[in-house]
């Protein structure tokens, strides 16, 4: 599979029902095109620390953040091309470095936090490895993503996912994707992926759609949603 290596763009996210994206759809159909993948079935295994320092210092919005995780592209074997992606975030810019790898081979250096390559991305692995001790498997998060790019500026991306789901148990991505539902399911989460200001047209059509811009982190709602499900648990446990 080609990849782009590394990525510098904003990333303005929208919350919005299934109609709302149609609609969307059909006002800017002109303007977009499905991308070079159209469709896909995404899984991520993130990383964290036992205590969640990852998610929890993102949740609190700082200057800069940092994310460790593994993407697949549908469910793998040992031998399918998996994603080693540092995702930072700094003032509003994201950075995005990964690399491909076989499945099995991924998931074995992450679990024993040695990579055993050279060159940026694994360098600064290494070194999130040793800034954050006891970096495990903490979440798998998985969706359905449509995506377009624009005609006059390929860099513009739009992508679509639904049916978002998660899990605390099975974190290897081998075990598929099933897991709890992390949004209802008429909802969708719209990224728009921009180097730039997102284009007039792009805005006016979403005012139209009564689309409005959301801060949304899947990780961080599902980790939100985890921590409010063991709270209950406890207060169930001793009521």
């Amino acid at each position: 599979m080609a990849f782009k290596a590394s990525f510098r763009r904003k990333e303005v996210k929208f919350l919005l029902t299934a109609e709302q994206a149609a609609q969307l759809l059909t006002r800017i159909a002109d303007r977009i095109e499905p991308d070079a993948y159209p469709h896909s079935a995404i899984s991520n295994l993130y990383y964290d620390t036992p205590d969640f320092r990852l998610i929890r210092r993102s949740l609190q919005k700082p200057d800069f953040k940092e994310k460790l995780r593994l993407r697949c592209y549908s469910t793998p074997t040992d031998g399918s091309d998996a994603f080693l992606e540092i995702k930072r975030k700094v003032e509003g810019i994201v950075y995005k470095r990964r690399a491909c790898l076989p499945y099995g081979e991924a998931e074995e250096s992450l679990r024993c936090g040695t990579i055993l390559h050279d060159g940026q991305v694994f360098r600064e692995i290494e070194w999130m490895y040793r800034l954050y001790p006891g970096l495990a498997p903490a979440m798998m998060i998985a969706y359905e993503r449509d995506s377009f790019r624009g005609l006059e500026d390929p860099e513009l991306r739009l992508t679509v996912d639904r049916e978002i789901r998660w899990r605390t148990q099975q974190l290897d991505l081998s075990a598929g994707t099933c897991g709890e539902a992390l949004l209802p399911a008429e909802m969708r989460l719209l990224e728009v992926k921009i180097p730039g200001v997102m284009p007039l047209w792009l805005a006016q059509a979403m005012s139209a759609c009564g689309i409005r811009r959301t801060s949304f982190s899947k990780y961080g709602r599902a980790y939100e949603t985890m921590l409010r499900q063991n709270e209950t648990m406890e207060v169930e446990k001793y009521a």
